[in-house]
């Protein structure tokens, strides 16, 4: 029945005479300004808007399941922690209705074998069957098995702790945010389908990056007035919505954007830094050079004023992946950042937080440390499975660690950990593979960005635990959906090379 009802909304929407297919969008679109109007009345201007916003990507998803990327990354970047006004017995997010439209309409195309994916064409209608094909990869059963263990610890977990909505409604954003990376490499299936998810990817996260440049330099109360802004939609504002090294208001402000907390943002530019790292020295970037030097500038200058170590670190990382293997001629620019950072007087502050950390003489290194010392008396007490994820049995312990692996190991138990570990192992083994195996021109500075990224990310998780964690589970979506990128361009490489993938 979903399958026949489908075709026959697939077969209209998208058909190939040009007034049936602006018929049927003419009468998508009366009937839900018609509704819109209703609920103007109603309910207000408010929710009407973000109806009518919901309305238009809704159908853009279902006609090209490639701009569900475009929702998706523009609400992980922009607007992660941003509730709809309005409750469904929990109060569903804007990272809720974009990673859900996407997961929904592809698993919906997968199951009724709908239309092509996208950039629909004659030459594409020779793929319309891969939009049944389930395409697995190599690493692709240890992250389902990841999952599945995710699923049993959180089961295993409400014995001794019973999960509120909430709890729930974030480990199943969590739970969705790793299996994007199904989506991303059923749908992302072509070299032009990978450009245009990275394009969308770029820009978003420039603008992640501009918020939080101009909300740095401008005076305080215009940040707090424009963070007051997004009240009505669950953030944080006034002048607590700030932050300070050291939480120390006289001190020093990190940038925050609309991230909230100046780590979360900081990971997120290490991503932005590494894929957009390679289109510098790339002889055929995606976007035009001097808007591709704007946007690193504007990346790494959010990820300054953060001041967070940890994705200073990340960043060097995922940076030094394309400088040593490829585009080397980006070493020398490196060093002198380096130096610039050491010798200007304007960063001595920042030199000297930084070489503090490294010696474990601060009051947040000193405070990381006594959490590793607490976790791991969590995991020797319970090893095998962890506690879940709701809580923990006893009194004198408790979930909440600076890092990533740490983090897995509470929730889901050395079990959980030695399976991320494969998975990442296995990733690493099918990244290496493919660079000696060689890669297209066009592709190769892909690879290495989205490589580079993960590689900043797993460097960063050693001192932050965003990237596995409740109360962030947009870093989640943000991490797999990276890993996802990788493995994609490194089948679309096989393929045109002949070589079958793993389906």
């Amino acid at each position: 029945m979903i399958q026949t009802a489908y075709s026959h909304f697939a077969e209209t929407v998208l058909s190939p005479k040009p007034l049936v297919r602006r018929g049927a969008i003419g009468l998508l679109v009366a009937a839900g300004a018609l509704l819109i109007a209703l609920l103007i009345g109603i309910a207000g201007p408010l929710l009407s808007l973000v109806l009518a916003a919901a309305l238009v990507g809704g159908t853009l998803i279902l006609m090209d399941t490639h701009w569900g990327y475009v929702a998706l990354v523009g609400v992980v970047f922009v607007l992660p922690f941003a509730s709809l006004p309005f409750r469904l017995g929990f109060k569903p997010t804007f990272l809720d209705a974009a990673l859900g439209a996407l997961v929904f309409v592809w698993a919906l195309k997968l199951v009724a074998g709908g239309p092509g994916l996208s950039f629909s064409s004659p030459a594409r209608n020779s793929r319309v069957s891969q939009a049944r094909q389930f395409l697995i990869s190599p690493i692709g059963l240890l992250i389902a098995l990841f999952m599945l263990m995710a699923v049993f610890s959180f089961i295993y977990g409400m014995t001794h702790s019973r999960p509120s909505s909430t709890v729930i409604r974030r480990f199943g954003e969590i739970l969705l945010g790793i299996g994007l990376f199904f989506v991303v490499i059923n749908t992302v299936r072509t070299h032009r389908e990978l450009e245009w998810v990275t394009r969308w990817l770029f820009l978003a996260a420039w603008a992640s990056a501009s918020i939080a440049v101009v909300f740095y330099v401008i005076p305080e109360a215009w940040t707090v007035r424009a963070l007051d802004m997004l009240v009505r939609f669950d953030y944080p504002g006034g002048f607590g919505a700030l932050r300070w090294i050291e939480d120390d208001p006289d001190g020093t402000m990190r940038a925050i954007g609309t991230a909230v907390d100046p780590n979360v943002l900081g990971g997120m530019m290490i991503l932005a830094a590494a894929m957009v790292g390679p289109q510098l020295i790339s002889p055929r970037p995606l976007l035009p050079r001097w808007l591709i030097v704007l946007l690193f500038a504007t990346i790494v200058l959010s990820l300054y004023w953060t001041f967070s170590r940890s994705a200073l670190f990340g960043m060097v990382a995922a940076l030094s992946v394309p400088a040593v293997l490829k585009y080397r001629r980006l070493l020398p620019f490196g060093i002198v950042l380096g130096l610039l950072l050491f010798l200007l007087p304007q960063t001595q502050d920042y030199v000297a937080r930084l070489l503090e950390g490294l010696a474990g003489e601060d009051v947040a290194t000193q405070m990381r440390f006594g959490e590793y010392k607490d976790a791991l008396i969590l995991i020797r007490r319970y090893p095998i499975f962890g506690v879940g994820f709701s809580g923990v049995p006893d009194i004198d312990i408790y979930l909440g660690v600076s890092m990533f692996y740490l983090t897995v190991a509470e929730n889901m138990g050395i079990f959980g950990l030695v399976i991320f570990l494969a998975v990442i192992t296995v990733f690493l083994g099918m990244f290496i593979a493919a660079w000696r195996a060689g890669v297209a021109s066009q592709r190769e500075p892909l690879l290495l960005g989205f490589g580079g990224a993960v590689l900043g990310a797993l460097v960063s998780g050693f001192a932050d635990h965003y990237w596995f964690n409740l109360t962030y589970p947009h870093m989640t979506v943000l991490f797999w959906m990276f890993v996802g990128l990788a493995v994609a361009t490194i089948l679309i490489e096989r393929e045109s090379e002949g070589q079958p993938g793993s389906s």
